[in-house]
C-alpha cells in the first residue's frame, strides 16, 4: 500500500487531511507535516524523516506537497532524490486529488503520480450560473 506525506506551510496540510477522512474516512499510512513560521529547512527536514519513518522500509512513499519550489517542496525533494526507487512527490495539493490518491493507492508510484496530476487539474472548476434570459432561451 501506497504511504503519503501530505505536506505544507502552516496548518493546510492537516486540515485537508482531516477534511479527507470526513469524506472518505480514515486511512492507514498517512502523515501530515507543517512548515511553522518559527522553524528553519533543518527542522522541516527533520520533521519529513520522521514522517517517513513512521511506514514500513519497503512501502513507497508520496510526498504530497502544497507548492512547488516552496521550503516543503525543497526538503521533501531532497529525500526523494536520495530514494528515487521508492518514493516520489507531487505538488498543488487539493482535496480532490488526496481523496482520489487513496483510491488509487494500491497501484505502482509511477501510475498514482500520472493519475494525480490529472486528478488535480480536474478538481478546479468554475460555477457558471446562467442569466434569466439566457435560461428562457434553453428553454
Amino acid at each position: 500500500m501506497l504511504a503519503f506525506v501530505v505536506v505544507s506551510h502552516g496548518d493546510f496540510a492537516k486540515g485537508v487531511v482531516s477534511s479527507s477522512y470526513m469524506i472518505f474516512g480514515p486511512q492507514q499510512k498517512v502523515q501530515t507535516v507543517t512548515f511553522d513560521l518559527d522553524e528553519g529547512p533543518a527542522e522541516l527536514t527533520q520533521k519529513l524523516t520522521a514522517a517517513v519513518a513512521t511506514f514500513d522500509d519497503n512501502d513507497e512513499v508520496l510526498f504530497l506537497v502544497d507548492l512547488w519550489g516552496g521550503s516543503p517542496f525543497n526538503a521533501a525533494s531532497r529525500i526523494v532524490a536520495e530514494h528515487t526507487n521508492r518514493m516520489g512527490l507531487i505538488t498543488g495539493l487539493n482535496l480532490p486529488m488526496l481523496i482520489e490518491a487513496y483510491t488509487v493507492r494500491d497501484k505502482p508510484i509511477n501510475e498514482v503520480i500520472a493519475h494525480l496530476e490529472e486528478t488535480g487539474k480536474i478538481g478546479i472548476k468554475h460555477l457558471e450560473l446562467l442569466k434569466d434570459s439566457e435560461e428562457d432561451e434553453l428553454l
